[in-house]
């Protein structure tokens, strides 16, 4: 006999559990069904371990360009009381503290993998190889996320190389690493590595720059950072064969400019791909492999009756975490019966890159306003434009960069680079979501003398 709930939910990630959550909250009985760990990628493979790896180099920077405290700094860090750390964070890798979060938010916890089984029905196979058929009176949720992905490259495969799991989660420091990849998890997790005691780290860019998606001066600044800090930056360069004895070992890659780097450890940092490849998406009419289609509710295109939504990764709007969460907790308003509609994932999306220095970013970048036809002005000022810069220490770079649209005068995008910049990105995400104008702006002063002051240089640059 099947069990039958208001709302079923596929993957019990960050998406996952926050659309369970909210629909039980609204009184629907909901099944949220994971087969790995409730918490997903981000709370153990990703977001949460790799920003536990990133903090002490960070801090230990600060410390040295600090007077009166960089004297009293001796030796480098102590690695595996960071990782020791980690563990901490990531609960020993338990997640028995969500499943209690879980029972309390009273959601049906059901351990296996899940899959549609045609409309509004899920097969969950148990880990005791068993079934379990769900039906869902009202809504069935995916939000299965995404996994990295290895590309077609010989001998790739066959060197087990880590992905952001391993690159997250390693016990000891290696002696040497490759990284391929110029995104995010590339640069941060080069830069995690080097800081914790690696003695050589190669970051490996097809591309002519890294973190392409960015304003230039952003990735000018991290990339001067890595180097600085010791990684090696190839660009324009791709790995065209692997080669690994038994999987473990040294390894070898060899890249397109004829030269062959030699390592402990090799990270595949080359994008990622949705998780929809084995769950039932061919029983709906949908193609498995591919992103599920969602309009502004979140609801799968191509799916009569409008009961299956998809949040997260897994619809390919907007692979971050934190808006998988928003995404999941409109879609569960939806359910619910209220009338809503996303549109942040795609005009005023928040996201930091906890490189030191860190990157803070909001709406869109000038290329991409200039390339949408919209009227443009950009200014730029750098941190030391503010007394709060000078006071944190010695040495600190950064600099601070708004898109306006000289139409309407209100904010299309803003970017930080500098020391611990994440904590300023929210005021920016206020302005571009609530589309503040730049004269109400004027009227939001700052406080002296912190690095937020940098918004007065910035107002007044643009001539207010």
């Amino acid at each position: 006999m099947a069990d039958a709930f208001d709302v079923v939910v596929i993957g019990g990630g960050p998406a996952g559990e926050n659309a369970a959550g909210r629909t039980a909250a609204g009184g629907l009985s909901t099944a949220l069904v994971e087969t790995e760990r409730l918490g997903g990628e981000c709370s153990f493979w990703a977001c949460i371990p790799s920003k536990a790896l990133l903090r002490p180099p960070e801090v230990h920077w600060m410390a040295r360009h600090s007077p009166g405290v960089r004297e009293s700094v001796k030796g480098p860090l102590d690695a595996a009381k960071v990782l020791a750390r980690r563990d901490e964070m990531v609960h020993g890798y338990d997640d028995s503290s969500q499943e209690k979060w879980a029972r309390g938010a009273k959601l049906e916890v059901v351990r296996g993998h899940g899959r549609l089984a045609g409309p509004r029905k899920v097969a969950v196979t148990l880990r005791d190889g068993s079934t379990r058929e769900l039906t869902a009176r009202r809504a069935v949720v995916l939000a299965t996320g995404s996994r990295a992905r290895i590309p077609d490259i010989p001998g790739l495969r066959e060197a087990h190389p880590w992905t952001n799991r391993e690159g997250t989660g390693a016990k000891s420091v290696p002696r040497r690493l490759v990284v391929l990849g110029g995104g995010v998890v590339a640069a941060e997790l080069a830069q995690a590595w080097r800081g914790l005691g690696a003695e050589e780290v190669t970051l490996v860019q097809r591309g002519p720059t890294l973190l392409n998606r960015l304003e230039p001066f952003a990735r000018e600044l991290v990339e001067k950072s890595l180097r600085e800090s010791g990684v090696t930056v190839r660009t324009k360069a791709q790995a065209t064969r692997v080669h690994r004895a038994g999987g473990k070992g040294e390894v070898t890659v060899t890249l397109d400019t004829g030269e062959t780097l030699r390592a402990d450890e090799l990270l595949v940092a080359l994008g990622r791909e949705v998780a929809t490849r084995d769950v039932g998406l061919e029983t709906v009419g949908l193609t498995p492999g591919k992103p599920v289609e969602v309009d502004e509710q979140l609801r799968a295109r191509g799916v009569e009756g409008g009961w299956l939504y998809a949040c997260g990764d897994v619809n390919g709007r907007n692979l971050l975490t934190h808006m998988g969460k928003y995404q999941a907790r409109l879609l569960g308003d939806h359910i619910l019966g209220k009338q809503v509609e996303a549109w942040a994932d795609q005009r005023a999306t928040p996201q930091i890159i906890f490189t030191h220095p860190q990157v803070a970013a909001v709406g869109l970048t000038e290329d991409e306003a200039r390339e949408r036809g919209l009227p443009v002005r950009a200014v730029q000022v750098g941190l030391d434009s503010v007394a709060g810069t000078s006071l944190l220490g010695d040495g600190y770079e950064g600099a601070v960069k708004l898109v306006v649209d000289e139409k309407r005068r209100v904010l299309l995008g803003a970017t930080f680079v500098g020391p611990e910049v994440g904590e300023l990105l929210h005021s920016a995400t206020i302005a571009v979501a609530g589309e503040v104008p730049l004269d109400t702006l004027w009227h939001a002063v700052p406080a002296f003398p912190s690095v937020s002051e940098v918004w007065l240089r910035l107002l007044e640059a643009y001539g207010l």
